[in-house]
């Protein structure tokens, strides 16, 4: 009786199938947009609002034409915009790019940086629609001399790069340090550190 043998061939890597690179861009997407939703309650309930003050029916003005409010609600959406930023990078990273094959590393980052796009538009809006609906109520029916909080509106649109851009540098510095740890583990030619290559 011939005995035979069959051996069995690992396929060689590649790219993960596509679905993998789809689903990890999508829950990039996601993660992002409800981190958004969050920013956009903290910043509609902790930004200042200047006062206004009813002077005839559906009018009204600033009590204090030199109010500080308008700056500071920008800056209140930059400072929650950096934080959260750092956050998106930092734990969209640790368990969504690192952890990705090859061909869906690039995917997941690229739903981190343009979930953070969509997260800042997100915050933007959330937070103007909160009190947005009391503000119109007050300057409807409001009597003359009656004094309520403005609505909130982001002045300098141009705070909505901070979210991604510190998503994308969080992203960048990290893929640079795991790199650059994975060279120096492994040997100048390409061996762990401490074996030698077999003999030809």
């Amino acid at each position: 009786m011939t005995r035979m043998s069959v051996g069995l061939q690992a396929s060689p890597p590649g790219r993960r199938p596509a679905p993998g690179a789809v689903a990890a861009f999508a829950l990039a997407l996601a993660g992002s947009a409800v981190l958004g939703l969050v920013g956009g309650l903290i910043w509609g309930e902790a930004a200042p609002r200047p006062m206004l003050q009813e002077i005839s029916n559906g009018t009204a003005q600033l009590v204090n034409a030199e109010t500080t409010a308008f700056i500071g609600a920008d800056a209140w959406f930059v400072g929650i915009s950096v934080v959260a930023g750092l956050i998106t990078g930092l734990v969209g990273y640790r368990f969504l790019v690192a952890r990705a094959e090859d061909g869906a590393r690039a995917a997941a980052a690229a739903g981190l940086i343009l979930g953070a796009v969509a997260a800042a538009l997100i915050m933007m809006w959330v937070g103007g629609q909160i009190g947005l609906s009391g503000y119109n109520q007050q300057l409807a029916v409001s009597p003359k001399g009656t004094l309520f909080p403005a609505s909130l509106s982001l002045g300098a649109k141009s705070a909505l790069v901070f979210w991604p851009m510190f998503t994308a540098i969080v992203i960048l510095i990290a893929d640079w340090g795991t790199r650059r740890q994975d060279t120096a583990e492994d040997g100048p030619d390409g061996t762990l550190p401490g074996y030698a290559q077999p003999p030809e």
